[in-house]
């Protein structure tokens, strides 16, 4: 599938295992190069929507492009009432964030930016997941032996926080990990 794509050498511009994982089941052929030094702060006034297809973009245009290129980059953001709540600064923060959203429902947005030399496609892709409640001694364990520090929200849901702590998902699962994959399907049959 996805024969279309031969003509381009395909760039996931994201140092995520996440994305590099989804991307690989998806069956495409692809190198990894991850975009340094792209300044990922964002306008106050931007919705919270807008953020995270804002942020790929930001990505997209930090990757010198070659004329066969074709280059994915992402972003994705949990939401919490308004909140925007990115990665945790440390294990404290980490633990704040988890207790915020034990027993609760929260947004996960993503952004995707597909580029080539002549074309830009974006998108975005919003999941509702619900958190059941979380113990003090869950929370404690999953940063202990999981380490969330470089995820958005402190969780990653295909880990065991996922396991024991998600009782519904509203949505893409794999939106969820980073990378709204049936939606970036259709878009990358269009090239």
């Amino acid at each position: 599938m996805l024969n279309n794509l031969e003509k381009y050498d395909i760039v996931l511009g994201s140092n995520s295992p996440r994305r590099r994982e989804l991307l690989g089941d998806m069956g495409v052929k692809f190198r990894v190069e991850a975009i340094r030094g792209i300044d990922e702060s964002y306008p106050a006034s931007l919705p919270v929507e807008d953020i995270p297809v804002y942020l790929a973009r930001i990505k997209a245009e930090g990757h010198p492009l070659r004329p066969d290129e074709l280059l994915i980059t992402a972003d994705t953001v949990v939401v919490l009432d308004e909140t925007v709540l990115g990665k945790p600064t440390g294990e404290a923060d980490a633990r704040r964030m988890l207790r915020a959203l034990s027993g609760r429902a929260h947004r996960v947005i993503s952004g995707v930016c597909v580029t080539t030399a002549d074309r830009v496609e974006s998108f975005a892709d919003t999941s509702i997941v619900h958190f059941a409640e979380l113990t003090d001694d869950e929370i404690d364990y999953y940063i202990r032996h999981y380490r969330p520090l470089d995820k958005a929200g402190a969780y990653g849901i295909q880990e065991w926080i996922g396991n024991i702590g998600i009782s519904g998902i509203n949505g893409d699962f794999y939106n969820v990990m980073g990378l709204p994959t049936r939606k970036l399907y259709q878009v990358l049959k269009t090239f």
